[in-house]
């Protein structure tokens, strides 16, 4: 059965780089009808933070990659641990060192003037004598023959030689496990078959295998995906969009948007651009991730992004904007939102975009843009403004057509082009010049309202 596992560690908030994996990890389950553990490996306990776990479960939550089982924490699995240490002491694919860090400083600088790879030599290895005030390290007994082969299946068979990997410390000397001692126990224990993580982890990979090789553990199948680079090929950092991924929810990204573009940063299928979550699980083949870094496009992103608010049922987009509309200190009629969404959306990139420019609908313009007033309020206007405002009064159906036919009669009976009226009105109502057209937007803004503002503004230019 498929098992794979995403598990972050929580010295900092989950990015984007974590949530691609993430969703790589929970893709492969979903396609091949398996499990996706969630795993906090918390043992770093200076640098982690419950705050930093929160993070990561909210993230997880909101871009809807629902784990089956967890999440599970490390720290609730020390004595699981040690009870494997032991075991391997007993063994024998594990001893304790009593080197002191003199000793380690000292055998790397003679190493290093030798011209030699700093590492340790080993020297404690066939030792089992006791040194009294040292707190010993707990290290594995590597193979010092032989290679280790990963059959990985983005980047195919790498080998490693073991006679260049040293013992490593499996735990330190206050009895904490490491790292990767405590990445392999999990992996054992929840007997997950696919290791799908980044390729920062690929020389962490044959140590790994040899310790569950020791363990009497096949080792599960790899897969190291490669890194997600700015724009520029540096490192991917805040400045290129390595910021938290609940940025992006109050920045306004549809979270299955996002997925989709982490999807497409690595993997392809055809020429394919946008992808329904559904598509992506019927799809998504491992072996399909290009082996080479991705650049990461915040345009791109921004496109994908109102392509999906375009293609989603309105109802979906409207529950988003709502969101973003409270952030704003609004509490919005959920009727309205629909119409709202249909109208902005060819117009907004992001659901906080849209947000934005939909602030007037709740709120009646306090100014009016003085450049915008000096263009478009001359003299005639009011007078122009007054026979739209009563006809609009008699109207009986307010929706957009009835809307329009009377902003149409006006300035045709008026001998003005449409924008001369269009424009004073959307001044009107919007406080600004932008708006969606505005037929469409005194519909969504209901009668009652559309007059009032229309008469307050008048009254305002007429002063």
């Amino acid at each position: 059965m498929v098992r794979t596992r995403f598990a972050p560690s929580p010295t900092g908030f989950l990015h984007i780089g974590g949530l691609r994996t993430a969703l790589f990890c929970w893709l492969y389950a979903r396609r091949h009808g398996g499990s996706f553990v969630l795993r906090i490996e918390d043992t770093d306990l200076q640098r982690s933070t419950p705050e930093a776990i929160q993070q990561i479960l909210d993230g997880m939550e909101w871009a809807g990659l629902a784990h089956d089982e967890g999440p599970f924490y490390q720290t609730h699995r020390i004595e699981r641990y040690q009870e494997v240490i032991e075991e391997m002491l007993a063994a024998g694919s594990a001893y304790r060192c009593y080197c002191t860090k003199e000793e380690l400083e000292k055998m790397r600088a003679e190493q290093a003037a030798r011209g030699e790879k700093p590492r340790y030599d080993g020297r404690w290895r066939e030792q089992h004598d006791v040194r009294t005030g040292v707190a010993p390290v707990i290290r594995f007994k590597n193979p010092l023959d032989g290679e280790v082969v990963v059959d990985d299946v983005v980047h195919g068979r790498v080998v490693f030689r073991n006679s260049e990997l040293d013992d490593l410390i499996i735990a330190r000397s206050d009895g904490t496990p490491t790292y990767n001692f405590c990445v392999v126990v999990d992996d054992m224990d929840m007997k997950i078959s696919h290791v799908i993580r980044g390729d920062d982890h690929l020389n962490n990979t044959p140590r790994q295998m040899n310790m569950l090789s020791a363990l009497g553990c096949a080792a599960p199948v790899y897969a190291h995906l490669p890194m997600i680079l700015g724009q520029d090929g540096a490192k991917l950092s805040k400045r290129h969009g390595a910021v938290s991924v609940l940025q992006y929810r109050d920045e306004g990204f549809l979270p299955e948007a996002l997925l989709n573009y982490l999807a497409r940063l690595g993997w392809s299928h055809g020429d394919q651009e946008i992808f329904s979550i559904e598509e992506m699980i019927g799809l998504f083949d491992i072996t399909a991730v290009n082996k080479s870094a991705s650049a990461f496009d915040a345009g791109k992103l921004a496109w994908l992004n109102q392509q999906h608010m375009m293609r989603a049922p309105p109802a979906r987009v409207a529950l988003e904007l709502r969101w973003q509309l409270e952030r704003e200190g609004i509490a919005p009629d959920p009727l309205r939102l629909e119409p709202i969404v249909l109208a902005q959306r060819e117009r907004s990139k992001t659901l906080r975009e849209m947000a934005q420019s939909s602030l007037f609908f709740f709120r009646a313009p306090a100014s009016y843009d003085e450049k915008a007033v000096r263009k478009h309020i001359t003299p005639e206007v009011p007078a122009l403004m007054a026979e739209t405002t009563q006809a609009f009064s008699q109207l009986q159906l307010w929706e957009a057509p009835q809307i329009h036919q009377i902003i149409s009669a006006v300035a045709a009976a008026q001998n003005v082009p449409l924008g001369k009226l269009a424009q004073p009105l959307r001044l009107a109502v919007c406080g600004g010049t932008v708006s969606p057209p505005i037929d469409a937007t005194l519909a969504i803004l209901g009668k009652s309202e559309t007059l009032a503002r229309l008469t307050q503004a008048r009254e305002r230019w007429t002063a």
